[in-house]
């Protein structure tokens, strides 16, 4: 039986990723939207299937949830026009925006306007700040992550701690939150930054051995994830059809408390393009966005 393996497995991929979106630019009256794959894929398809059917129901429109193998991805997407909407962190958003300048965000979570990421440890290692990362291994997330990488590298620099000469080796990539936390706990890497929502569910959860990673810095707060939409959407699905997403998401209550529940939230609210001009600051000062 013939079995794709390694780089070539990849490359399979991300062109049927690719050919997949080739027919979703909205033509067929079809809502596209994707999510930045932050997480395992099997929660992010039960998320994804309850809002879009959801979505669908508001706004009369049919809704399908777009696969995306990775965050850059996701931005490719939705300047393709392949995706309409899509949760994005404050990084990729603001790449998103960039790309394609009329596009607007219009919700984001409550704990969105003072997000914080969590930098985490082997237990027994002797870590009382971010200076003592120097020398250790080291797992961000996603390149293209605000929370897993952009932003704890920046809180490092600012603490001197260069991750790209003062670590050892040079830092790895997880692609995700979750995958960050199992390799520290695994041994695989000595420290890493992640997401404080995931951080914090998956230890309600029971799913971390915390006798074998632990947190041990907070950074300061700062605006990430967010709703953000594409201009053209009210000539694509009619006028006022933008304003009726941003209806549609910030009127979600304790009938679709499971959709909510799946956003690590208990709701949405009004957010805008300016919220997110820090991240686009800092992005620029680290030559992650030109």
């Amino acid at each position: 039986m013939f079995r794709l393996v390694g780089p070539v497995l990849a490359a399979f991929w991300v062109f049927a990723s690719l050919l997949a979106c080739d027919d979703s630019d909205g033509s067929d009256g079809t809502f596209y939207i994707a999510g930045i794959p932050d997480q395992h894929a099997t929660k992010l398809a039960r998320r994804y299937k309850a809002l879009t059917a959801y979505l669908s129901e508001e706004l009369g429109v049919a809704v399908e949830y777009v696969p995306t193998i990775d965050y850059a991805a996701t931005v490719v997407g939705f300047k393709r026009g392949d995706i309409h909407m899509a949760w994005f962190g404050g990084l990729t958003g603001v790449q998103a925006r960039l790309a394609v300048p009329d596009s607007v965000a219009i919700a984001q979570r409550p704990i969105d306007t003072e997000f914080h990421s969590r930098f985490i440890v082997q237990s027994g290692l002797d870590i009382a700040n971010l200076a003592d990362l120097k020398g250790l291994t080291f797992t961000f997330g996603s390149e293209s992550s605000t929370s897993g990488h952009l932003m704890p590298r920046h809180f490092m620099i600012k603490a001197g701690v260069n991750p790209d000469t003062d670590l050892d080796g040079l830092p790895n990539f997880s692609g995700s939150h979750d995958k960050t936390w199992k390799l520290v706990e695994s041994g695989a890497f000595q420290a890493g930054a992640l997401n404080e929502a995931v951080w914090e569910a998956a230890l309600q959860a029971e799913r971390i051995d915390t006798d074998k990673v632990t947190e041990f810095y907070t950074t300061p707060a700062y605006f990430d994830y967010n709703w953000t939409i594409r201009g053209d959407s009210d000539a694509r699905f009619g006028n006022g059809f933008i304003e009726r997403v941003r209806w549609a998401l910030i009127t979600l209550g304790e009938d679709n408390f499971e959709i909510l529940e799946l956003f690590s939230t208990e709701s949405f609210i009004e957010t805008d393009n300016s919220n997110y001009t820090v991240i686009d600051q800092i992005a620029k000062s680290l030559g992650i966005v030109k």
